[in-house]
């Protein structure tokens, strides 16, 4: 059955009252399969939010083309789309695609971007007879811009009649078949160079039991390996996660190796990690373990039991030392001091290419949050230094550099 697995939708929500049916979107498209990233125009706001949309998508909302300058958002956010789909499309926001007007962070997206486009208009019925919105629609439709809807209903201010936003299932039919459309597979996409390579993530905590009850462990919840894996996965690798237990749901279409421990965790990586191009560390793995688990529950009345610790495998370490030639390995190490020379240390003792240092302990990143204060160090000695990203601005950040040391991407099959 066709999907959206693997793709990247940019699902542009403007300014009128079917927006809160974008929400029911967001989520059918990530059903779907779909990676998807809301940019809400300033009057969509006025009757839904982008922590709506964070929350349905698990990645960061957008309604300001000043929340990132430094970046450059909406040409970044341009080349990392495969299908963008804009619900509701009101009057105004067609009209500003129809002539090319970039002024605010959605429609200075969409003039750079050059992928399928699916619109799902709203709006009355008035406005949508007008000449104006008629030629407006009529110039999208000749570049190739797939329109859904309207359709008849119930209108605002107690009509009825056409321009009701069509139902999300419907648009992500279109959407669906704007991405398998001839020629536009890997429109958007020449910039990748995952599409031909097997990418090995590791994400989560492990446990190590210290009796059939209890374990020790560690505040991972696999949010930043599962940002990863869903990034190398819309940029078309092939990707293997083996994920400790956690709260966080992976992506679909990754094949998942769920583990607990430290020794779980090592025996599927090695099993995988020969025919991985990429591997990357994620995960959280327990640094000790009980040297020795108790067969029954351990009771208070039996008094405070002392706990012998030894040491779990240094997966990371075993992956570094096997790296083929060709094979990219990346750690990632949580810190509380010192973190780029700590990360820097780690990178050359465990001989990886990559490693993102993460600052743990400040309010709001690391494990748990959403974001994380981290670094990127690199045997390059091309570092990018301490800052704040989200989980999915630091995967994509990730894999860029991974991607230029994996070189070109292989040639779309025909």
């Amino acid at each position: 059955m066709s999907d959206l697995r693997g793709r990247r939708v940019l699902l542009g929500v403007t300014g009128g009252i079917a927006a809160y049916k974008a929400a029911y979107l967001a989520r059918e498209l990530t059903r779907a399969g779909a990676t998807v990233t809301a940019v809400l125009t300033e009057s969509a706001t006025r009757f839904i939010g982008t922590d709506t949309f964070a929350g349905l998508t698990g990645r960061r909302a957008y309604d300001s083309i000043w929340e990132a300058p430094g970046e450059v958002l909406h040409v970044r956010l341009a080349r990392s789309t495969d299908v963008a789909v804009i619900a509701p499309a009101t009057a105004n926001t067609i009209a500003k695609l129809a002539h090319g007007l970039a002024d605010d962070l959605l429609s200075a997206t969409l003039l750079e971007y050059d992928g399928p486009l699916v619109i799902a208009p709203a709006l009355h019925s008035g406005m949508w007879a007008a000449a104006a919105t008629q030629a407006n629609v009529a110039t999208l439709v000749a570049r190739g811009v797939a329109v859904v809807g309207p359709v008849e209903g119930a209108l605002a201010h107690g009509d009825d009649g056409i321009g009701r936003m069509s139902e999300p299932a419907e648009i992500v039919d279109a959407a669906i078949a704007a991405a398998e459309a001839p020629g536009m597979q890997t429109a958007t996409r020449a910039w990748d160079s995952l599409a031909a390579h097997h990418v090995l993530v590791t994400a989560g905590p492990t446990r190590e039991p210290i009796d059939p009850v209890r374990y020790l462990g560690n505040r991972s919840s696999g949010k930043m390996g599962v940002a990863v894996a869903a990034e190398a996965l819309a940029r078309g690798a092939r990707v293997t996660l083996v994920l400790g237990p956690g709260a966080v749901r992976p992506p679909i279409g990754v094949e998942v190796i769920d583990v607990d421990t430290a020794d779980e965790m090592r025996a599927a990586v090695l099993g995988y990690a020969d025919d991985a191009d990429v591997i990357v560390m994620a995960a959280a793995v327990a640094d000790f373990r009980p040297k020795a688990a108790a067969e029954r529950k351990l009771k208070k009345e039996h008094g405070v039991p002392e706990l012998l610790l030894e040491p779990t495998p240094d997966i990371l370490a075993e992956v570094g030392a096997r790296k083929r030639a060709g094979q990219v390995v990346v750690g990632f190490a949580a810190e509380t001091h010192d973190v780029e020379a700590a990360g820097r240390a780690k990178l050359v003792g465990k001989h990886l290419d990559l490693l993102v240092a993460n600052e743990v302990g400040r309010d709001g990143t690391g494990f748990g949050g959403d974001s994380n204060h981290a670094a990127i160090v690199a045997a390059s000695g091309d570092d990018v230094a301490l800052r704040t990203w989200t989980k999915a601005e630091l995967a994509t950040a990730l894999w860029d550099r991974v991607a230029a040391l994996l070189g070109p991407a292989a040639p779309p099959e025909p």
